[in-house]
């Protein structure tokens, strides 16, 4: 059954700000299937699209792969991580490289935009970016428009979590450890701001982002009451749409921390989320119980479009 979020002007919402009670507007969205159930495991994770209009996800049939959907309930093998990997995050540079956060051997790996383009299988193309071995796991990446990534770095079992950049000649820099459980990460569409949430304590921490990636002024953008986070994205105005893992739900919310808009969803594990479609104005969300993605038209366009 297709979930439908009631039309409304005037709602209050529980969400605690910084700067107060915020007035969520909830609008009316459908939330439909694009890949069905089972598709991919439950380690269903990094929606990403490519220059082209093609979305990827890890964990395609088994672990340790990346999937090519190539239209509805279509899916084929990109490639298959050697080595024990196996794949979170995903996210793509302006040239149209490929870069995924290998969370069981501390990597970020990266797939070059000519072996992409070939159309077939690409594991022999697939190569160390960057490394380090005091990483718990690189979970999710998000990347400036100059090419420098960002990785989030969870301990599950202790509930926390370290933050990372990754410059373009592929040094590691840890910007900051014993963070809360740190999950979800974005950039701001003007690269002036990183996000960065954690799941268990439910906040989004803001950091002003210099033009080489340095963070400073570290703020508390939202926290949630309840449920829990995981991936999230950027629209064009600079919206966030954060997965409420366990609430089925995705939030959207201003760069002021304003809760602004909730979209139901049918499965109530959201993993991540990435933009597309025509002007990219389609929301893919993989969703982990279900090992399926769902997809939602929205009026905006996503960041990176």
């Amino acid at each position: 059954m297709k979930a439908i979020i009631l039309s409304s002007l005037l709602f209050s919402c529980a969400a605690n700000v910084m700067a107060g009670e915020a007035i969520q507007s909830k609008i009316m969205h459908v939330s439909e299937d694009y890949i069905s159930d089972g598709l991919f495991t439950q380690g269903i994770e990094g929606p990403a699209v490519d220059k082209n209009g093609v979305l990827y996800a890890v964990n395609y049939k088994q672990q340790g792969t990346i999937g090519r959907v190539v239209g509805k309930n279509k899916v084929d093998t990109l490639l298959t991580l050697e080595n024990g990997s196996i794949g979170n995050g995903i996210q793509f540079d302006g040239m149209g490289n490929m870069y995924i956060a290998d969370y069981v051997n501390h990597n970020i790996l990266k797939v070059s935009v000519s072996a992409l383009t070939n159309g077939g299988d690409v594991s022999d193309f697939v190569h160390v970016f960057a490394h380090e071995n005091s990483m718990n796991q690189p979970n999710d990446i998000a990347i400036m428009g100059n090419g420098i990534l960002f990785a989030s770095d969870p301990n599950w079992a202790n509930n926390t979590g370290n933050l990372w950049r990754i410059n373009q000649d592929g040094k590691v820099t840890l910007l900051e450890s014993n963070m809360g459980t740190t999950n979800g990460i974005e950039v701001s569409p003007d690269n002036k701001t990183l996000y960065v949430n954690e799941s268990v304590q439910r906040n989004v921490w803001r950091y002003d982002l210099d033009e080489v990636g340095n963070v400073s002024n570290k703020q508390l953008l939202i926290n949630f009451s309840d449920f829990g986070m995981d991936g999230m994205r950027s629209d064009k105005q600079g919206n966030l749409y954060i997965t409420r893992y366990g609430a089925g739900q995705i939030a959207v919310v201003s760069p002021q921390g304003k809760l602004i808009n909730t979209i139901e969803l049918n499965g109530e594990f959201p993993t991540n989320v990435a933009f597309g479609g025509e002007n990219g104005r389609v929301l893919y969300i993989t969703m982990q119980k279900r090992g399926a993605i769902e997809v939602v038209s929205l009026a905006t366009t996503g960041r990176n479009f």
